[in-house]
C-alpha cells in the first residue's frame, strides 16, 4: 500500500495529522503577530503566544519550537507574497520606463509599509546575538530581490533598451532611488506617517528619470 492511500494519512475521522492542520497554524501565526507587535519580539514569550493564538502550550510547540521560528515563518509569508506580486511586473524588456515605474512604487509600498517596517527594526534589534535570522532575512529577502532586478536588467540591455555594465549595481542603486529620503526616516521615527501614493509616486518619478538618463540606451 502507497503512502497516499494509507491509514496514517487519511485518518477515519478526516482530521489532520499532529503539526499539519493549516487552520491551526493559521490560528498560531495570527496569534504571534499580534504578540509581536503589541508587545515587541523580544518581551513576547511562547506563553504571550498562546494566550494570543488561544492554542495550548502542547499545541504551539507541535507546530513551532521557539518564537524564532515562529517569527521566520512569519517573514517567510510576507516575502513570499512580495515576490509573487513584484516578479509578475519584471517582464516587459522593451519598456523599462514604464516597467520600471510600476515595479518601484509595487516595492516601494512594499518595503515600507508598517508590518514590513516592524519586522526589519526586529531583525535589526536581534542580528546582534541572533546572526542566523539576520543572514536568512537578507539572502531570502533583499537579496533575491536584487537578483530578480538584476535579471531584469539583463533582458532589457539584451532587448538593447537599456546600456549597463554592472547590472548587478545598477539594480542596488535602483532599489534604493525608489525609497530615497523615505524609507530610511521610517526606521528611525517610527511616528511617521505611512509613506503616501503621491509620495511614492513622486520618489519612484524622480528615480526612474535618473536611472533612464544613466542607462536608457542610447540612439
Amino acid at each position: 500500500m502507497s503512502l497516499a492511500t494509507s491509514p496514517a494519512s487519511h485518518p477515519a475521522d478526516g482530521r489532520c495529522p499532529a503539526g499539519e492542520d493549516p487552520a491551526k497554524r493559521r490560528q498560531i501565526l495570527d496569534g504571534a503577530r499580534r504578540a509581536f507587535v503589541r508587545m515587541g519580539f523580544d518581551a513576547a514569550s511562547m506563553n504571550d503566544v498562546t494566550r494570543e493564538s488561544g492554542v495550548s502550550k502542547s499545541t504551539l510547540y507541535v507546530y513551532f519550537r521557539s518564537k524564532e521560528e515562529l517569527f521566520a515563518a512569519l517573514i517567510g509569508e510576507e516575502r513570499d507574497r512580495y515576490f509573487s506580486e513584484v516578479e509578475a511586473l519584471l517582464v516587459d524588456a522593451e519598456h523599462p520606463q514604464e516597467t520600471l515605474t510600476r515595479f518601484g512604487e509595487r516595492l516601494a509600498k512594499l518595503v515600507m509599509c508598517p508590518e514590513a517596517m516592524h519586522a526589519k527594526r526586529t531583525v535589526i534589534a536581534v542580528a546582534s546575538r541572533m546572526p542566523q535570522l539576520g543572514r536568512d532575512f537578507y539572502r531570502h529577502g533583499p537579496q533575491r530581490g536584487l537578483a530578480l532586478l538584476t535579471a531584469y536588467l539583463d533582458k532589457a540591455c539584451e532587448a538593447g533598451t537599456l546600456a549597463i555594465e554592472d547590472r548587478a549595481l545598477a539594480a542596488a542603486q535602483f532599489i534604493e532611488l525608489a525609497t530615497a529620503g523615505s524609507l530610511r526616516r521610517r526606521f528611525f521615527d517610527d511616528e511617521v506617517p505611512e509613506a503616501s501614493e503621491a509620495e511614492i509616486r513622486a520618489i519612484v518619478a524622480s528615480g526612474v528619470r535618473l536611472f533612464m538618463a544613466g542607462y536608457g540606451a542610447r540612439a
